[in-house]
């Protein structure tokens, strides 16, 4: 058998007792030392909270039917100006793996001399559709696009022409969803971990989103234990191993990532052999599945950064789970995925405003959110109950 690797090193790391926890197993634990039971109480608490938190932020019905709303009058003007044109959804909303507060990402399909994005920017303003000083065209980008806010509902969207690999890169990401099932409780937690610390743009200096799936589909590619792919795996170890790759171990100046063929770590002078017009490996190079030769971090400049805020959480998660976990200067704090990530209130309204605008019936769940912050401290998480588990609300950082 292969037994997993438990990476928190203040804690009994190697122990036959945590495979058979994790297998299914019943297990008495009162022959165990009681480290090792209070780490296992707390790994698994981790992973009840991930499962919450990607319950909580997963997309209501009424949210991504106003998303649908958005696109709709954004199609309206663009088939007003180009009735054979096709508008194709792409990004997060395609997939599914969208924050309520992530893009929307368009792309224009049609037969153009020149890229008309001051046309279409023109439309746009003629049509009341953004508000006006969110209208911004990015003409030297590596993709020149029309980035927006929308004015009825405040949702960002981003406009492209002609980026067939915009689509198929969402198709893929699909397929990877449907072979490794604990991606999308990652991808949510690493999305706002990233969006409340500004680092989840390549503009803002961090990464884009398909360099984050890529990063941790890669992870799951290559995890040493068979089974990290498995539906039942423990989601706190994943993602402490994950911060503990990309914040400690993974080697940013030499080594590059690829997913296709089952994913290797590649060095970067053999990548540099497959790039043209002069480019070379990024920091944080991704070759990109679907283009080779294409980097697809590229434009991440910022990803130092990126993996220090990695180590940080690392730092964090797996302190948090030690049995010295009540010593932690965090102690008054119920939740430990609480340590490195929040929701804030502004969030919560804005939901329910969806919620109330697009059902017509409002949120108990979110309702009782609203009501209850304000009675909790700002450093304190607020909680309330589902069924039978806890749904983290605010989290300290």
């Amino acid at each position: 058998q292969v037994y997993p690797f438990i990476i928190v090193r203040n804690v009994l790391v190697f122990h036959v007792g945590v495979w058979f926890y994790f297998s299914g197993c019943n297990v008495n634990f009162v022959d165990f030392e009681l480290p090792l039971v209070q780490f296992l109480y707390f790994i698994a608490s981790l992973h009840e909270e991930i499962v919450d938190f990607y319950n909580f932020m997963t997309a209501r019905p009424e949210e991504a039917a106003m998303r649908k709303e958005v696109v709709n009058r954004i199609e309206t003007v663009i088939k007003e100006l180009w009735p054979s044109a096709d508008v194709q959804i792409f990004g997060s909303f395609s997939t599914g793996l969208y924050l309520p507060t992530s893009d929307i990402d368009l792309v224009v399909f049609g037969k153009w001399e020149r890229t008309p994005l001051q046309q279409l920017e023109q439309a746009l303003r003629k049509h009341n559709v953004a508000e006006p000083h969110s209208i911004k065209v990015l003409d030297k980008a590596t993709v020149p696009i029309i980035k927006l806010t929308d004015q009825e509902t405040e949702v960002k969207v981003d406009i492209s022409f002609n980026m067939e690999t915009g689509v198929k890169a969402a198709q893929l990401i699909k397929d990877f969803v449907k072979k490794y099932t604990v991606l999308p409780y990652l991808i949510f937690v690493l999305k706002q971990f990233l969006l409340q610390r500004d680092l989840n743009e390549v503009f803002t200096g961090g990464i884009s989103s398909y360099s984050l799936i890529l990063m941790a589909v890669n992870f799951l590619q290559l995890h040493p234990r068979i089974d990290a792919r498995d539906p039942n795996i423990n989601l706190g170890i994943l993602l402490i191993e994950f911060f503990e790759l990309y914040g400690r171990n993974f080697n940013y100046f030499k080594t590059g990532i690829r997913i296709k063929d089952g994913g290797a770590y590649v060095p970067k002078e053999e990548i540099l052999k497959t790039m043209t017009n002069g480019y070379r490996p990024s920091m944080l190079c991704i070759e990109d599945p679907l283009l080779p030769g294409n980097d697809v971090g590229r434009s991440s400049y910022g990803a130092m950064q990126v993996k220090q805020v990695f180590d940080y959480a690392y730092i964090v998660l797996s302190h948090a789970v030690s049995p010295l976990a009540h010593s932690y200067p965090n102690k008054d704090i119920d939740s430990t995925l609480g340590r490195i990530i929040k929701v804030t209130q502004e969030v919560i309204d804005y939901r329910e405003w969806i919620i109330k605008k697009w059902g017509g019936r409002q949120n108990t769940e979110l309702e009782t959110c609203g009501k209850m912050w304000e009675s909790f401290n700002y450093h304190k998480v607020t909680l309330f109950k589902k069924k039978s588990r806890i749904i983290l609300v605010e989290f300290a950082v």
